[in-house]
């Protein structure tokens, strides 16, 4: 089975990583059969490109995206249009969209914070006041 998934590239501390058409048997860094794009994590924001194309043709042959390649096409938008390419839409049209697109940054959302002690006493004190009756 064919994997759509992220190779390592770059030197020790500094990666970055391609994005390839790869058998689901072979090792990480090893052979494959289609580089797609890249993907640098390290870049404010990050940096994601994608040959919309040729991921839309892999995509259509049954290449199954990792978990991270899923997430990351989830945010450049190549997953919506795929869904709706399968839907029928035409392919020149879904890809001038995704020229549109790449011209602007995709931006991953930011993960949300977590809640400290302070946080949670400051929003328990504000439902406390609301809830109390105004004497």
């Amino acid at each position: 089975m064919v994997r759509i998934r992220l190779r390592r590239a770059g030197v020790r501390n500094k990666p970055s990583y391609r994005m390839v058409a790869a058998d689901q048997d072979s090792a990480r860094d090893g052979r494959f059969l289609e580089i797609l794009g890249h993907y640098n994590p390290r870049d404010e924001p990050a940096t994601i490109v994608v040959d919309e194309a040729r991921m839309l043709h892999w995509l259509g042959k049954g290449a199954q995206p990792s978990d991270t390649m899923a997430r990351l096409l989830g945010v450049v938008g190549t997953m919506k249009r795929f869904d709706r390419l399968k839907a029928g839409e035409p392919l020149e049209g879904l890809l001038a969209e995704a020229a549109l697109a790449a011209a602007q940054p995709a931006v991953p959302a930011p993960r949300a914070a977590r809640p400290n002690k302070k946080t949670k006493a400051a929003a328990a004190a504000a439902l406390a006041a609301a809830a109390a009756p105004a004497a």
